[in-house]
């Protein structure tokens, strides 16, 4: 094969060792982007994926198809505050979400409009947290590319500022005081406090009053000697106890501090729950009374729910209220303790091979009272209540042909209907979806989810795989364009439950996580050679896609094993495994991966590090390597690490593409730049698998027209009727 010509990057002679192991590391001038040489690099890769991307065939039908199956409106449960419901809605014709308020007697306005701020489309509605009254409203707006995001407070009716910026505060907790003239935030230490070029969280929680500076703002928690602690904060509905949860990583076991608000400035924390003695997650909240309800995973993979008196410090203490479900992991749950109810309820979302279900229980003793009749067989997220004293709940419900759409169950009167709802722009795709089971190379059985058109055409088809499997995070049947429009097209798109995410519990994050990632990796490949091996597809029609976490496992699967796929697309990946904590939010996954400072988690990283595990003359598969230019999540230095690295190394005729996309985030980007990058991503897989939205295996019939739910669920929906 005639190997292709790209953009010269030269090989540095850099070897680092550690532990008496000595690790290449040619490209690691790479990483500093402000380097001439590294922007000229760059410029060039650019430069060669405009020139592919003008060869690929039905790039314009790809991105008509994106459209159709594009979902707009309501797609989250509202906050309810006051009466006052808090929603974000997000238009055809918007690149972000308004937040929008919603008033007892159904008067609606527009209280943000991120296209007011900023017309570019880069500033984001971030969070925002209603005070418990309704009439204020704490918003947090985030710039992309920017390390830092203010928050600002505001009259729900008039949208006038009240209060604010209160700076340093990106991916914060809030929790309002009763009254609304008080609020606990988490902040970032202000830059100039810290060590020239320290880039950790450095998190500290404060209390703010309105009209005061934020450098007046009391620092209640936190503290140097815990420098990468993520914090969640809880106050209870009567404003005199808070909670705070304290995790060293994103998916760590968390330490629990509760403490009575005498004086909200100086609050006498005691540890309740000792995270390093439970190795467990535990999240709680306040009971009337204040009891602590404490949902975990200690001494239960698969979650249980707990009571205890506030002031207990051991788990022997707890009691249990609502057992743990082997079989369905526990997804949320939410209390309902209005005074017109007959009794306190308590209703709990779990997945059962990963389609939900919501119970409802008696909150004294966890007794189960009845199942809520749900629209199909799909996912439910995101229970939320009235505040103060819950009557009603909302949640969304989403299947893989259906876009969100968010009911409200009412517990006076057991009623649940629609309230809202996101639509696609144009049909419907006629999808079935199916959970299978495959067998990995260890034996352990692993689910699949399989979505192909209703009516499946015969033989091997293309096929999309894609995976996480990090974090404890679980895979879920739920509605994506991307998966719409793939099979939309006549394509197979394939979900592959691998261990180190969240779909079994606890103990399957664990056995995919730190010296076990390895497995991830496995089971990934497994499911790729089983979708082979029962001629659903063959390699040369097999792609694999990932994100962040997932661009790692599908980086590694392909250098393991790079005869299993055709094309493998990574997005915002994680690559160089050694230096990983050394480029964006590295630093606080150690939990989850290893440490590069440790020598034996050094080896469990350069067993399946995509970087270091390269081959010069091997044939790769086409690779598409997607990142923001300046990721402040993962770093985007893998991913030009990555490119240089596989260019040098392949010996096959199929590309390897380097898309940067500027002004963006790793995550979060303008409603038009996200569907073009994902037209982009099926238009890679098309040209590399052989399937085109405009060819004769297109499978473009409606179910539906305009996204409207099918008769049967309305009616079933009138008939039938967040988490820390």
């Amino acid at each position: 094969m005639a190997r292709l010509s790209y953009p010269a990057a030269r090989r540095g002679d850099v070897v680092e060792t550690l532990f008496g192991l000595s690790i290449a590391d040619p490209y690691r001038w790479l990483e500093d982007g402000h380097d001439t040489g590294v922007r000229d690099w760059a410029s060039a890769q650019d430069r060669l994926f405009r020139a592919y991307r003008a060869g690929w065939s039905g790039m314009g039908s790809w991105a008509s198809l994106v459209e159709e199956v594009s979902s707009f409106g309501v797609s989250e449960p509202p906050t309810v505050r006051g009466g006052v419901r808090f929603l974000a809605e997000q238009r055809r014709e918007d690149e972000q979400r308004r937040l929008l308020v919603v008033d007892a007697e159904g008067n609606r306005w527009v209280l943000v409009d991120p296209a007011e701020i900023d017309p570019t489309g880069h500033t984001g509605l971030y969070d925002w947290w209603p005070s418990r009254e309704g009439e204020r409203v704490a918003v947090q707006l985030e710039v992309a590319e920017q390390p830092g995001s203010d928050i600002l407070v505001l009259d729900a009716r008039t949208g006038a500022t009240l209060d604010g910026p209160l700076p340093h505060a990106r991916n914060t907790s809030l929790a309002w005081l009763p009254g609304g003239q008080e609020f606990y935030y988490v902040s970032r230490v202000p830059d100039d406090q810290l060590a020239p070029g320290d880039t950790r969280l450095h998190r500290r929680v404060r209390l703010h009053r309105i009209g005061t500076g934020w450098e007046d703002d009391t620092v209640v928690f936190g503290d140097p000697d815990t420098p990468d602690h993520y914090y969640g904060l809880t106050v209870s509905a009567d404003g005199r106890h808070l909670a705070i949860t304290a995790m060293a990583g994103p998916a760590s076991p968390n330490h629990v501090y509760v403490a009575e608000l005498v004086d909200p400035r100086a609050p006498r924390f005691v540890r309740v729950v000792d995270g390093r003695t439970t190795r467990a997650r535990v999240l709680p909240r306040f009971l009337p009374g204040g009891d602590l309800l404490l949902v975990t995973d200690y001494q239960a993979p698969c979650g249980r729910i707990c009571v205890t008196d506030r002031h207990a410090t051991y788990p022997a203490a707890w009691r249990t209220l609502v057992p743990e479900d082997p079989d369905a992991p526990l997804d949320e749950c939410v209390v309902l303790d209005d005074p017109a109810l007959a009794r306190p309820v308590l209703l709990v979302a779990r997945a059962r091979h990963g389609i939900s279900t919501v119970t409802s229980h008696d909150l004294a003793d966890g007794r189960p009272l009845g199942r809520l009749p749900l629209p199909g067989a799909g996912v439910v997220s995101s229970l939320r209540t009235n505040l103060p004293y819950g009557r009603r709940a909302w949640f969304g419900y989403c299947d893989v042909a259906t876009p969100p759409v968010i009911y409200r169950y009412d517990a006076a009167d057991g009623t649940l209907e629609q309230e809202a709802g996101a639509a696609i722009t144009g049909n419907a795709p006629n999808i079935r979806g199916r959970s299978v089971t495959y067998r990995a190379s260890d034996g352990t059985e692993i689910p699949l989810f399989l979505f192909t058109p209703a009516e499946e055409p015969p033989g091997p088809r293309p096929t999309l795989l894609y995976g996480y499997g990090s974090f404890g995070m679980p895979m879920r049947p739920w509605f994506f364009p991307l998966a719409a429009a793939w099979v939309s097209a006549g394509g197979t798109y394939a979900v592959a439950c691998v261990r180190g995410g969240g779909e079994a519990g606890e103990d399957w994050h664990e056995a995919g996580r730190g010296p076990r990632k390895h497995r991830a990796i496995s089971d990934f490949n497994d499911a790729a050679a089983w979708l082979v091996e029962t001629g659903r597809t063959t390699p040369g029609r097999l792609a694999s896609y990932g994100v962040s976490g997932g661009g790692l496992l599908v980086t590694a699967a392909a250098t393991q094993r790079p005869d299993l796929y055709a094309a493998v697309i990574a997005a915002g990946p994680l690559c160089d495994m050694v230096r990983y904590e050394h480029f964006g939010l590295g630093h606080t996954w150690t939990e989850e991966f290893g440490t590069a400072s440790h020598p034996d988690q050094l080896r469990w990283l350069l067993r399946y590090s995509p970087y270091h595990n390269l081959r010069p003359g091997t044939p790769y598969p086409a690779f598409l390597l997607a990142g923001a230019v300046t990721d402040l999540q993962t770093g985007e230095a893998h991913v030009s690490k990555m490119c240089a690295a596989l260019q040098h190394a392949t010996s096959s005729d199929r590309p390897v593409l380097m898309r940067r996309e500027p002004d963006t985030a790793h995550a979060a980007s303008p409603a038009s730049r996200e569907r073009a990058l994902t037209a982009d991503i099926l238009a890679f897989a098309g040209e590399h698998t052989g399937l085109s939205p405009d060819g004769p295996a297109s499978r473009r019939t409606a179910a539906t027209p305009n996204g409207r739910a099918p008769r049967w669920r309305r009616r079933a929906a009138r008939d039938c009727r967040r988490s820390r």
